[in-house]
């Protein structure tokens, strides 16, 4: 189990946050044999692909370089023309395998861990120069751990090597008696293969080293339950500022809902305790729905608002409370209250073609509007 310098048991898995925090500083796993056999590996396949090529120009330049007329010599700067013609077949080759390699360099160190570029990681560390700290490096678990790596790596190459002497060695013996210059690239055939064959040894080293390395990095970055607190409380917030957020968030909702009051078409009340204004679009797709409701004195500024803007104001406590327990503002009410909701709707619609002298005074709404037993609240 991890410790801290402190001590401590660090028993918790890194948090995404702990996680983020380390990528910003660029700490990341990484793994130094993934990017070396990569490269080994493609420069071992590059050299198989264009070797061919790169021989046959690197010959071309042998000849044109020592082969040039008298007066060429007398001449500076004829020597360098014919020197840079003699580069020229040389460098597309050359310009192929370094490209290859540099792209090969940046993937195989990305390979694990990914993509990362961070300032903070190029900032000196002045821990990194105390005597003290050194030498606990030096004498550390990484430390031994390298030098087993290296241990590892010299057994894998220095076995790789004996099993392909041996079992070449009749085969090289046999150039010494073959003719020019068919032995030249036979063993030039050769030698391209074996170095195949040693970089994919390092294979080996990476199969071991990646798995430790996500390790590694997965226990140097776990935490104490007292940081998971620490953390988890700071991305929280404090309390009170968790209040005061939520309070303001509270008002800014009172104030909206307030503002919608003056649009409903009535207020249905306790007529005491509850209000609850809804609206209904004639030439809408919703069932009515509730724009604000509210309990003392909220529904007390609810009514004070309506009677501003002269909003009917309707008292049925059963149908008041029902609304209010069971829908929230800009909800639909429920399907089993649009009896009683008609109703006064309706009645409303009468008393304003009353008000304009269009008709007769409607009758008065009902007491008893009929609510389902599900639906009735005595609080």
């Amino acid at each position: 189990m991890a410790e801290n310098e402190n001590g401590t048991d660090r028993s918790e898995d890194a948090t995404p946050e702990r996680i983020r925090k380390s990528k910003e500083k660029g700490q990341v796993a990484r793994s130094k044999e993934l990017a070396t056999a990569s490269v080994l590996i493609s420069a071992a396949l590059a050299m198989m692909v264009f070797g061919d090529r790169l021989a046959y120009e690197l010959s071309l330049m042998m000849t044109n370089a020592f082969t040039f007329e008298r007066a060429v010599i007398f001449d500076p700067e004829q020597m360098w023309l014919h020197l840079a013609s003699s580069f020229t077949g040389l460098a597309m080759p050359m310009f192929t395998i370094l490209l290859m390699l540099f792209i090969v360099s940046i993937l195989g160190s990305s390979l694990l861990g990914g993509v990362l570029f961070s300032t903070k990681a190029m900032m000196p560390k002045w821990s990194r120069m105390s005597p003290a700290a050194g030498l606990k490096r030096m004498l550390g678990m990484q430390a031994w751990v390298e030098l087993l790596k290296s241990i590892l790596k010299v057994l894998v190459v220095v076995g790789m090597v004996w099993w392909i002497l041996s079992a070449t060695f009749t085969h090289i013996l046999q150039l010494s008696v073959t003719p020019l210059p068919g032995s030249v690239f036979e063993a030039l055939d050769m030698i391209s293969w074996m170095f195949m064959l040693l970089c994919c040894s390092l294979i080996i080293i990476v199969a071991v080293d990646v798995p430790y390395q996500i390790y590694k990095h997965s226990e140097e970055l776990k935490m104490t339950k007292q940081e998971v607190k620490d953390e988890f409380r700071n991305s929280e917030g404090k309390p009170e500022v968790k209040q005061r957020i939520r309070q303001l968030q509270y008002e800014a909702s009172q104030r909206k809902m307030m503002g919608d009051v003056p649009d409903a078409d009535v207020i249905v009340t306790n007529p005491t305790h509850y209000s609850v204004a809804l609206k209904y679009e004639k030439d809408g797709d919703r069932a009515p729905y509730v724009v604000a409701k509210g309990v003392d004195f909220m529904a007390l500024k609810i009514r004070e608002v309506a009677r501003e803007y002269e909003v009917p104001i309707m008292q049925s406590p059963p149908l008041c409370r029902a609304i209010y327990h069971t829908t929230e503002i800009d909800g639909e009410v429920p399907e089993e209250l649009f009896a009683a909701i008609a109703q006064v709707l309706a009645y409303i619609y009468q008393l304003e073609q009353f008000r304009k002298g269009r008709s007769g005074r409607p009758k008065p709404l009902p007491d008893d509007l009929q609510i389902p037993t599900d639906f009735q609240y005595n609080d």
